[in-house]
């Protein structure tokens, strides 16, 4: 079995062709949560994968990713307020 991790990655994109390439990309991996935030739930293959694609997208000096990994501890406390479904567990890995 392949142990999934939790991330949230948050974005600014100075240019909007940029960050309309950003948001089709992050759309297709994870649950957007804000304008500029996702959350997603990758193996290790697809979160190095997700990196490699973002990193093609953005421009240094003007654009900013930033992902957090999530402990499962941490994953399982996560609140929304207002309360949202939370999806089906996914069996993650102890870190």
């Amino acid at each position: 079995m392949k142990y999934k991790h939790f991330y949230v990655v948050a974005y600014d994109i100075s240019d909007d062709k940029r960050r309309y390439r950003v948001v089709k990309l992050m759309e297709s991996i994870g649950t957007r949560m804000n304008y500029s935030v996702f959350e997603c739930m990758l193996t290790e293959i697809q979160y190095k994968n997700m990196c490699k694609r973002l990193a093609k997208l953005v421009v240094r000096k003007e654009d900013w990713i930033n992902i957090y990994p999530l402990c499962s501890e941490c994953y399982a406390r996560i609140e929304y307020i207002p309360p949202v479904k939370k999806k089906e567990p996914v069996k993650i890995a102890v870190v």
